[in-house]
This record gives structure tokens, C-alpha cells and sequence, in this order.
């Protein structure tokens, strides 16, 4: 198995890239592999394939990561063999991933293109020795190497790695301070950022991505989605982002029990196609039980009988028959239903919240001004949108957790609000999850109290697990799971699909549906706002919107209103550019030099500039560039001056823009 590897993304010369690309397959044949004595996988096949996008799904603890980590060559198996085509580069994102502690955000991920680095500094050696050699056969040699390698650079798309750097990480919403922050002061989830953004930069061949939409906002997961499906390379997502998984697998591969099952299409069609198949089971089932009853019926009747032989040919047949497995007979799994007793609540009427001009800052930066929310009985507003924008601060506002700076929040008289937060302190009780949930609904027995808790994860033996050793993603299931039996008639979630994996959300979703109070939401799972929402409040940096409907709707109603506004073209540029300081210039106000020029004449130099720069990049393909190291450093410099006055000729443009 190759180590991963890769070279630049976002190269401008694609059809060259295409070439060195390297098109083939990774596949398992007859893999079996334990832990600790229990069987994971058990002679397992599997082949994922350039240009296909392969989801994979099952519940938590399948063994889906397991998998993951024999494709990339991390683990080996116990059994089987593992084949890679020659030469493709296999990319893995691990859930934990390691990070150089006293890197910048810029300097880590900048380490995708470390064998450029190597590249340019060969170039550079090379140069020198040219210029040292006469005419000859190794100054040809060298001439030819040189060639070579500026090749080698261009087509990784070395010459503009700053500008992909700046993209991706702007994509997974870093800011350009975040650029020279060390990576120990990220959190956990800047991290998985981090490593997501160094891992696409590479441009491998085959990505292995587990859960890379863990601690990604709305805008984030959306950015990935367009970036896997314009990927030219395949792939293996393992997620519970079903919304993803709908919008860009070609193919779902099922961990369940020790095996894997293939499902053709994305995830929607899996689950269609999955519960076709547990019917037609089922209905082979009844059919064998029937045909069964009878011939043992008859084998009973006349064992001994004048059709004694003709008995005991039947129960010959029969047992072989039932030795080749060619009868149905187990009832086919069904994913475990959450089932709530939420008829005895006393349900609201009318308005059930209602919030006017709501203000809130933080260490003077302003998260939302002016907000005004209505929220009618039984109904389900979700509160989405990017992180830091304050909607945990809302939820906890509308709680009375927290005070706003300005506006008023009230609730119906006879609302009984149970609240769900994203983090809660860890538990110290050394009662087990079974006897907590009895404690505190001492209504159930044994048996109904593990029918709950099996939906949300705890299931077998794991009910003893005492509520200290329960990790943070268990105990916050369970808190969920407490919450939803104690049945308000007004629920307030931040985040409530976290840590749950697709067979929980699904139950979690069914039970919510049933709810006939009132629920008050954040959530990024697009699958889930799709499915629940009747109004969504979507809440960015520069203002709020108040939407009647769910996610897809909003989608489209975004889409419409963008197609209908008239707007002038604005100029490509890199959300994040090479120098910080062009967009943030040291000098007060860098565009007052074109304070006087209208906006059709500045366009007009942001065309040519572009053009400029365009000319620029060109010369470098210019042997009589390429083959000089001094005219190859002033080309350099020319460009990232040029583009310093692209990135001020821009900006004077949008201040334009907005006062036109």
C-alpha cells in the first residue's frame, strides 16, 4: 500500500493534471479482522474506484473506521489481501488527527506541498549549476532537468499554492487571522478543520474520509459537498450526513455485522431499497414458517403410518434443504424504534414564544441586532447557519439562561420547557445507565427501559455501564434520550443530532415528528431541518433571516431571489489572499487613490489588472524565465505586486459597490 502522498490543488493547467493522474482502484479480498477477540469484519470484499464516490454506513461500532484504516494501509489485517494500483496516492482523514503543535494554521497545512518546496529548491540548485557549466554535453543534462522539473512545479500547480491554501481554509471557514495562530491554541474541531483542508490540498487520488463533516457549520459542509463532487479522483465518506451522502455518493456500503452489503445510488435510494428487501424477507419468511408447519405436520402424522416411507423421504429432503440454508428463517433486522409517551403532555395553544428587537455582543462584536422571532404551538423552528453567530447564545436567551443587551422575550403562561445543551459536565454517578433511567422514570420496567435506551445506542450489556465511564458523545445521548421521556410540551435543542449516529437521528427524527408540542432547534443537519423545520431563522455575520419552511426550501428560495436581483459582475478573486495585509493594509484606507474614478472605470482596471497578471503567469512557461533564477525571483515579485494591486483595485470596487 502506498503512503499517502499528493501534489498541489486547484491547479490552473488541469488537462496536464489529468495526464498524471493516476486512475485505478484500491479493493479488499477475503479480509477478516478482530479486536480483543471479537470478530469486526469477517471475509469482507470490498473495491472502491477512480471517479466514484463511495458512502459508508452502519452503525457506531460496525467497524466502519476499522475498514477505513485497512484501505489506507494503517492496520493489517488478519486475514486477506489488500491491492492498490501502482502509483495512486491514497489519502486518509483519520476522526483524531495528529497536527504539528507549534505550527501556524498556514505552516501545517502548507506541508501538503512539502515535495514542492523540494522541487523548487532542486530548481534553484540546478540553475546554479547551469550557470557555472559551459557548453556541453551536462550543461544539455541540466538544461533537461531544469525542464523538467519547472514541469513538474507547474503542473502541481506550484505557482499558485498560497492561492489554494487561501481557499480551502477560507471553504472551511477560517478567517485570515486565523492563519498564524499556533496549532496548539485550536480547538479539537479547528484541528479536524485543519487536517481536512492539508488532506484536500494534497489532490490524492483516492480520499478516505472518516466523518469530515464532524465540526463543520452549514456554509463549511456545503463548501465540501461542492468540492468532493468536482473531485476528479474517487472517494470513501464514512458520515451520518445524510443530505451529503444524498448529493454526492454514486454508491452506499452497509457495515452490518461483521459483513458488508451494497446499495447502488445515494442514500435515500440504500434506504428505499433496504426496506423493499426487509419486506420481501419478511414475506419469505412467513412463506417458509407455512411451508415448515406443513411438512413437519406431515412427517408427524404418518412417521409411522402406511405413508411411513413416503414420511420419511420428505424429512430426508427436508433436512437437507434446511442444511443448505434454502429456507428464511429469521426475522430480518429492523433498526430499533424510539417509541415516547408524548400524548399525556398538555399540549399549548396560540403563540408559544415570541421574541422582539433581541440584541447581543460579545466583547464588543456584535452577533445580532433587532431579531424578531414568533413561534407557534406545536410547531418546529430551527435556528441554523455559521458558527459564531451566536444561536447557542440565542437558545440560551429564549431559555432565560442568559440576558440580552436589548429586547424582550415572552413564553405561554403554560409552557414547560425542558432544555437540551450541547455540553454538559461529565457525570460522577457510579449507577448504571439501566438503573439511572429506572431511577428517574421508575414507571418502566426492565424491559421498556432497554427498549428507549436501544435506539439511541445502549443496547446488550452496555446498559450496565455506569454513568461515569460513559464517554462525552454516550452521555450526551443519554441526556437526550432523559429529556425526551420527561415530555414538556416545549423543547428547546442545540445541536441535538450530535453524536448520534444515522439509526439514532432517524429514530430521534420519528419520535420528534410525533411530538405534539412545541420545538425550538439549532441544528446543521440538513437532512433533519429538511424533515422537521415548518420555519427556519438563519443567523450570519452581516444580519438575519426568518424563513416559513424547511432547508431545501430556503435553499430554493435563496437561489430564486439571487437569479431575479440585477447586480454587476464582480471580479474572481481568492477569499484568502497570500498577504494579509493586502486586504487589511497597514496604510489607512489604500483604495482613497480611487475615490474619484466611477465603478465602470474601475472594472475596467480591474480587467486589465487581471489581464496583467494573466501575462505574468505566462511568462513563467518562457524558457529564457525559467532557465534564469534571477529573472525567475523578479517574475515572482512582479506577480505578488500585481496581485497586492488586484486585491486594493477590488476592494475599491465593493466600497463602490455599496454606495452606488
Amino acid at each position: 500500500m502506498p503512503k499517502p502522498a499528493g501534489v498541489g490543488w486547484g491547479n490552473p493547467l488541469l488537462a496536464l493534471r489529468d495526464v498524471i493522474a493516476v486512475m485505478g482502484s484500491v479493493s479488499l479480498h477475503g479480509v477478516h479482522h478482530q479486536f480483543g477477540g471479537q470478530v469486526v469484519l469477517s471475509d469482507v470484499s470490498f473495491e472502491a474506484r477512480s471517479g466514484e464516490t463511495i458512502g459508508l454506513v452502519g452503525p457506531n461500532g460496525a467497524g466502519k473506521s476499522t475498514l477505513m484504516r485497512i484501505v489506507a494501509g494503517i492496520i493489517t489485517p488478519d486475514q486477506g489481501k489488500i491491492s492498490c494500483t501502482r502509483g495512486m496516492r491514497v489519502g486518509y482523514l483519520a476522526q483524531e488527527p495528529q497536527l504539528s503543535p507549534d505550527r501556524t494554521l498556514r505552516e501545517e497545512v502548507a506541508t501538503a506541498f512539502a515535495h514542492i518546496d523540494a522541487w523548487e529548491q532542486e530548481l534553484h540548485d540546478v540553475s546554479d549549476r547551469i550557470a557555472q557549466l559551459p557548453p556541453g554535453p551536462e550543461h544539455d543534462a541540466q538544461m533537461r532537468a531544469y525542464d523538467r522539473l519547472h514541469a513538474q512545479i507547474e503542473a502541481a500547480g506550484g505557482y499558485r499554492r498560497n492561492e489554494s491554501i487561501g481557499e480551502i481554509l477560507s471553504g472551511l471557514g477560517f478567517s485570515i487571522p486565523d492563519l498564524d495562530l499556533p496549532i496548539r491554541v485550536l480547538s479539537g474541531g479547528q484541528r479536524c478543520r485543519a487536517a481536512l483542508a492539508k488532506l484536500l490540498l494534497c489532490d490524492d487520488d483516492m480520499l478516505l474520509l472518516d466523518e469530515p463533516t464532524n465540526h463543520l457549520d452549514i456554509d463549511a459542509v456545503r463548501w465540501l459537498e461542492r468540492f468532493l463532487t468536482s473531485h476528479r479522483g474517487g472517494a470513501v465518506v464514512v458520515s451520518h450526513d445524510r443530505y451529503l451522502l444524498d448529493r454526492i455518493v454514486q454508491k452506499i456500503v452497509e457495515v452490518d455485522r461483521c459483513t458488508l452489503n451494497n446499495y447502488p445510488g445515494n442514500y435515500s435510494n440504500y434506504v428505499a431499497v433496504k426496506a423493499r428487501s426487509r419486506l420481501t424477507q419478511e414475506r419469505q419468511r412467513e412463506k417458509d414458517a407455512a411451508y415448515l408447519r406443513k411438512e413437519r405436520d406431515f412427517i408427524a402424522k404418518h412417521g409411522a403410518g402406511q405413508r411411513s416411507k413416503e414420511a420419511k423421504g420428505r424429512r430426508t429432503r427436508l433436512e437437507r434443504r434446511l442444511a443448505d440454508g434454502e429456507f428464511v428463517l429469521e426475522k430480518p433486522p429492523a433498526p430499533p424504534e424510539l417509541q415516547l409517551a408524548f400524548a399525556k403532555m398538555d399540549p399549548l395553544d396560540s403563540t408559544a414564544l415570541r421574541a422582539r428587537g433581541l440584541a447581543k455582543s460579545y466583547d464588543n462584536k456584535r452577533l445580532f441586532a433587532d431579531l424578531n422571532l414568533q413561534v407557534e404551538s406545536g410547531t418546529c423552528c430551527a435556528i441554523t447557519g455559521p458558527n459564531g453567530t451566536g444561536k447557542t447564545t440565542l437558545l440560551r436567551i429564549l431559555n432565560n439562561l442568559l440576558e440580552a443587551d436589548d429586547g424582550e422575550v415572552s413564553v405561554h403562561a403554560r409552557a414547560t420547557v425542558g432544555y437540551y445543551a450541547q455540553e454538559a459536565a461529565p457525570p460522577v454517578d457510579k449507577h448504571s445507565v439501566l438503573e439511572a433511567l429506572i431511577a428517574a422514570h421508575p414507571t418502566l420496567s426492565e424491559q421498556q427501559a432497554r427498549n428507549v435506551l436501544a435506539p439511541f445506542g445502549f443496547r446488550g450489556d452496555f446498559v450496565f455501564k455506569t454513568l461515569c465511564q460513559l464517554s462525552g458523545g454516550e452521555h450526551s445521548r443519554l441526556r437526550l434520550l432523559m429529556l425526551l421521556l420527561e415530555t414538556p410540551n416545549m423543547l428547546l435543542l442545540d445541536e441535538p443530532t450530535n453524536h448520534l449516529d444515522v439509526t439514532a437521528r432517524e429514530s430521534l427524527e420519528a419520535a420528534l415528528e410525533e411530538y405534539p408540542g412545541t420545538i425550538i432547534t439549532v441544528s446543521h443537519d440538513r437532512y433533519f431541518l429538511d424533515r422537521l423545520a415548518d420555519q427556519l431563522l438563519v443567523i450570519r455575520p452581516n444580519g438575519h433571516t426568518v424563513h416559513a419552511g424547511n432547508y431545501s426550501s430556503y435553499v430554493e428560495a435563496q437561489e430564486q431571489a439571487r437569479e431575479a436581483a440585477p447586480r454587476p459582475t464582480k471580479p474572481t478573486r481568492a477569499p484568502i489572499n497570500e498577504k494579509p495585509t493586502a486586504k487589511e493594509p497597514a496604510k489607512p484606507r489604500a483604495t482613497a487613490a480611487y475615490d474619484s474614478h466611477s465603478l465602470e472605470e474601475i472594472e475596467t482596471l480591474v480587467a486589465e489588472q487581471e489581464e496583467h497578471i494573466a501575462s505574468l503567469n505566462a511568462q513563467f512557461a518562457s524558457p529564457e524565465v525559467y532557465r534564469n533564477a534571477e529573472a525567475l525571483t523578479a517574475l515572482r515579485a512582479d506577480l505578488a505586486e500585481a496581485q497586492e494591486k488586484l486585491t486594493i483595485l477590488e476592494s475599491a470596487w465593493e466600497e463602490r459597490v455599496e454606495h452606488h
